[in-house]
């Protein structure tokens, strides 16, 4: 497990944005202008300081906005179409709050927020994913493919001890897999 994911499972990360949101995104793990994350292309040590951030922002989103398990629940991390829809909400959030923007670009933010959260309960619908249980999101088989693969509920009891575990499995992943292409390491292009 790396350094920087052993000191956010230490942390007492419920605060972390309550002092100055933009100087806590703009610390260690927001070294670059805001971009959207290709969560596919992403190198092992990528990839685990994505998950950290995006993590970071979304537990700061839930509770600045008071929003419910409905929209935001705490297994979103092991929903793909939750994980692309949050990722670039906070994209949006980084654009819309950077300091060149202009002075409407939080409105219009949150406008674009507000059709977010629609699709955020729309993916959360489908998943099946709950306030104290997930379950893989459902498959359809298709003509001529297998049946999809019964689901079953899982009690999840430690939401942040999931979500270690979970950051470590895919990063571990990505390292045995070598799941960024050869000609994506050799690039500067990200």
């Amino acid at each position: 497990m790396s350094e920087s994911l052993v000191e956010w499972a230490s942390d007492d990360h419920d605060d972390a944005f309550e002092a100055s949101p933009l100087d806590d995104l703009d610390g260690p793990l927001r070294a670059e202008p805001p971009h959207p994350i290709n969560w596919n292309l992403l190198s092992a040590d990528d990839a685990e300081a994505e998950w950290i951030e995006l993590n970071r922002w979304v537990d700061w989103l839930r509770r600045t906005y008071g929003l419910p398990a409905s929209v935001v629940p705490p297994f979103w991390h092991r929903h793909p179409e939750l994980v692309w829809e949050l990722s670039a909400l906070h994209l949006l959030w980084l654009g819309a709050y950077d300091p060149d923007q202009h002075g409407s670009a939080p409105l219009r933010g949150h406008r674009d927020f507000a059709n977010a959260r629609q699709r955020l309960r729309d993916w959360v619908a489908v998943s099946g994913t709950r306030l104290e249980r997930d379950r893989p999101t459902r498959q359809t088989a298709w003509p001529g493919e297998s049946p999809a693969d019964a689901v079953e509920d899982v009690v999840i009891g430690d939401r942040d001890e999931d979500f270690v575990q979970f950051v470590v499995d895919d990063v571990a992943r990505r390292r045995e897999s070598g799941a960024e292409p050869a000609y994506f390491a050799q690039s500067d292009i990200r």
